[in-house]
Order: structure tokens, then C-alpha cells, then sequence
């Protein structure tokens, strides 16, 4: 099981956070203080690091370049800043990859698979295929043959789970509780709208029976 390491100073951000990885298959360790945070992450030995940029003490910049110092440790800043002058400022002292919030769940666990990817040989999760379609989480984009439809965050969200359990089904709370699990209330009647928007782009693809609905039990592909 590899490990990651969360260095994010919002507290419920940090639980939210590792909540979804430990769902996800992945050991969690979070910061809790700041004031050796480079030394702590050297300690725990992680495979990877998930780092905030504003931090109390070391901003993000330092504890990265400090890492980078001592280990090729691979590090993806997740962070609200979306100028370009801090992605680059990131990557110039080693980041590996640069995510800004609020970011899709789905697109923040296929970077932490291809990064892992790119430095331990882990199996690529980017990309799914499943009776001729094909799903790349990367780019939120569904194809099929020579054709593809762009794909909104909810329904990457259900295809993705849907395409992780083919071949069995998966109930309407299942798919509420992953793609919601962060929102405090969300309607029913959301799901069916994305259920539907998401059979028909897959039927413009040419796979009009791709997304089955077991009616009473929920959903298969």
C-alpha cells in the first residue's frame, strides 16, 4: 500500500483529504504541526507528497526546495493559487505536478497515479477502457472509434465509478456518496439529470446500450 503524505494546514480540507485516499487505497499520513515539516515527511517515509502552498511557518516553496535538497521524493502542490507565476515557481523547485482547488476528486486521484506512475512503475489509472469506450480521467473526455464528448465533473465522476465496478451494479446511493461526499445535501433527482445528460453523450458516441439502468438496484456498464 503506498503512503502519502498530506502537508495542508486547513483542517478540514486535511480530513476530507484523507478520507478520499484511504477510500481510494492508499495510506495517509497528515501534518500536524509545521514548524519541522520537512523532517517529519523525511521520517515517514511516503511515497508521495500532497503540499499546500500557504502554510504557517515554511511557506510550500520552502519545504519543497528543502526536500529537494535531500530527496527525489515526488511532491504534487495543491493549492488555491491559480497564477502561473506559482506553478512555475513550484516546478522550479521540484515539484512534480501542480493541481489548483477546488479540484475534481476523480482529476486529483488520476495525477497521484500518474505521478506514482511515472516514479515507482505503478499500474496507470488515467485511462480506462471498458466494451469499446475508452475514459481518460486526465482530460474528463469519453471516445469511442474516431469520436469523443468532453465530459462534465458529475458524470466523469459516475462513468469512472461505474467503468471501476463493470460488470456489477452500482446502487444510486453508492454513486451519490462518492460524487457528493463533500457536499452537506444534494437531491436525488441530480443524479437521474447526470445519469441522462451522460447516456446521451454516450450514445452519440455510437454505444447507445453502454449504460444500463437495473431498475429498483441502479446502474451497470
Amino acid at each position: 500500500m503506498e503512503r502519502i503524505y498530506v502537508v495542508e494546514d486547513d483542517i478540514r480540507l486535511r480530513e476530507e483529504l484523507r478520507s478520499i485516499l484511504v477510500k481510494n487505497g492508499y495510506d495517509c499520513i497528515c501534518a500536524d504541526r509545521f514548524e519541522q515539516v520537512t523532517e517529519d515527511i523525511l521520517k515517514a517515509a511516503p511515497d508521495l507528497v500532497l503540499l499546500d502552498l500557504s502554510l504557517p511557518v515554511y511557506d510550500g516553496f520552502y519545504i519543497c526546495r528543502s526536500l529537494r535538497e535531500v530527496s527525489d521524493l515526488p511532491v504534487i502542490v495543491v493549492t488555491s493559487s491559480n497564477s502561473d507565476m506559482d506553478e512555475l515557481m513550484s516546478l522550479n523547485v521540484g515539484a512534480d505536478d501542480f493541481i489548483t482547488k477546488p479540484y475534481n476528486i476523480h482529476i486529483l486521484l488520476a495525477h497521484i497515479a500518474a505521478v506514482l506512475q511515472r516514479v515507482h512503475g505503478r499500474k496507470n489509472s488515467l485511462i480506462l477502457v471498458h466494451k469499446g469506450l475508452t475514459l481518460d480521467i486526465g482530460k474528463s473526455k469519453a471516445s469511442c472509434g474516431e469520436k469523443s464528448v468532453e465530459l462534465t465533473k458529475n458524470e466523469l465522476g459516475i462513468l469512472k465509478l461505474l467503468m471501476d465496478h463493470k460488470g456489477t451494479i452500482v446502487s444510486r446511493e453508492e454513486l451519490i456518496q462518492e460524487l457528493w461526499e463533500m457536499e452537506e445535501f444534494v437531491e436525488d433527482s441530480t443524479l437521474t439529470v447526470n445519469i441522462n445528460r451522460l447516456r446521451k453523450k454516450i450514445g452519440d458516441l455510437g454505444l447507445p446500450d453502454y449504460l444500463l439502468t437495473k431498475r429498483g438496484q441502479g446502474y451497470l456498464v
